[in-house]
């Protein structure tokens, strides 16, 4: 039988899932409307997991960067990739954060009361959370910033990775992020090394695919870093954390049906909405919009944020139409071990027009660019996908 929540208290918000979209949520609200009684509800011990989170300068507006601040663990002015074709530096600013970041700033601002962690939300409806144990939280108003939940409504591929932070004998090297190295071996899909250079000694090595499967062989993937860190020259004197992740690469499907599929109130955020980037499953510039947008609501009640979040979440995927279709001709129109054209194609363009392109900003002369040039797939293969994903 469910019981009410033992301090029988009304929330005026409740956000189930105290992830990255749910966690900025409740930083912006912190600040901007403290008059706010909230409540964070997440499933694990800590918020935001085990997890880097890194942005492009341009993917977030100059005048949200108020949100993400103060979780910056390590900024860089440029960023590096490598290509069998090519090897490009770029001068758009890259930003990283730990996932630690977040738990410790909504530890600091947030009253112990207004977190919950260990605490699954089993079921959302308007007004009421319940938990796992039956326990029922009521609110004014409910969001729903659990994850993805069911993808089976979308046609979609898989970004997978497993990272490692490495402490080496000597220092790497490296001046900036290494974000996508395609000279490596292309094995289940595209394949490419991530490297973020924390410091002097310190680096971040991912060892990442974009692969039709979520399936994640870690073992294999840490060998892989291994030997990529010793081809470089990098003697591992430690590692001191490991991620691994398995994203949606969104490239197809019925966005109502998917709607539908995850029954919950229609103020959703983050992955429960498809508020992600479809080419690179970034999901934090999105996040920091979404935090904006709530923060400066002028009454937070479950109509409102109903309206708007649903409102957002089908402006998004209407805008992302072309990068889907971008997605379809990396997952569908090469074969696994030659995706790596389709980013090799992209990454010769224009700097401004990459900046563009990651902050799902691009123009129609952009996107015209952007599809012209030698093809990264036959024209036979790439037909059929233009007619069906337009």
């Amino acid at each position: 039988m469910p019981t009410h929540d033992s301090s029988s208290r009304h929330y005026d918000l409740a956000i189930a899932g105290g992830g990255l979209a749910g966690g900025l949520i409740a930083l912006a609200l912190a600040k901007l409307r403290p008059d706010l009684d909230i409540v964070v509800i997440e499933a694990e011990e800590t918020f935001g997991g085990n997890h880097i989170w890194s942005f492009f300068e341009s993917d977030v507006q100059p005048a949200h960067r108020w949100i993400v601040d103060p979780l910056i663990s390590r900024e860089w002015d440029s960023y590096e990739v490598h290509f069998p074709q090519y090897s490009r530096q770029l001068g758009n600013g890259y930003f990283s954060i730990e996932s630690h970041n977040l738990d410790r700033e909504l530890r600091r601002q947030l009253p112990p009361e207004a977190l919950r962690t260990g605490q699954a939300a089993a079921k959302i409806g308007k007004g009421l959370v319940q938990l796992a144990d039956g326990t029922e939280i009521s609110a004014y108003a409910v969001l729903d910033a659990r994850g993805g939940g069911d993808l089976s409504a979308l046609e979609i591929g898989w970004q997978k990775f497993c990272g490692q932070m490495l402490k080496l004998k000597k220092p790497h090297g490296l001046s900036r992020p290494v974000i996508m190295d395609a000279t490596v071996e292309q094995i289940d899909g595209y394949r490419f090394v991530y490297c973020l250079p924390f410091s002097d000694t310190e680096l971040f090595v991912e060892d990442t695919y974009y692969a039709d499967t979520a399936e994640m062989d870690s073992a294999e993937s840490q060998r892989r870093i291994s030997e990529y860190a010793a081809a470089k020259g990098w003697q591992i004197e430690a590692v001191l954390s490991q991620e691994n992740g398995q994203l949606p690469v969104i490239y197809g499907g019925d966005f109502k049906a998917f709607w539908t599929a995850n029954e919950s109130v229609d103020a959703r955020a983050g992955a429960r909405a498809a508020l992600i980037q479809p080419i690179t499953s970034y999901s934090l510039p999105m996040a920091v919009q979404t935090a904006n947008m709530i923060a400066h609501m002028p009454d937070i009640n479950q109509d409102s944020l109903d309206e708007m979040l649903r409102n957002l979440a089908h402006r998004h995927w209407k805008s992302g139409k072309f990068y889907r279709l971008l997605c379809a001709f990396l997952f569908l129109g090469a074969k696994p071990t030659k995706r790596y054209k389709t980013l090799e194609h992209t990454y010769a363009k224009d700097e401004q027009l990459l900046a563009r392109f990651y902050a799902g900003q691009s123009t129609r002369l952009d996107k015209i660019r952007l599809l012209t040039g030698k093809p990264p797939i036959s024209i036979f293969r790439a037909i059929p996908l233009l007619l069906k994903y337009k």
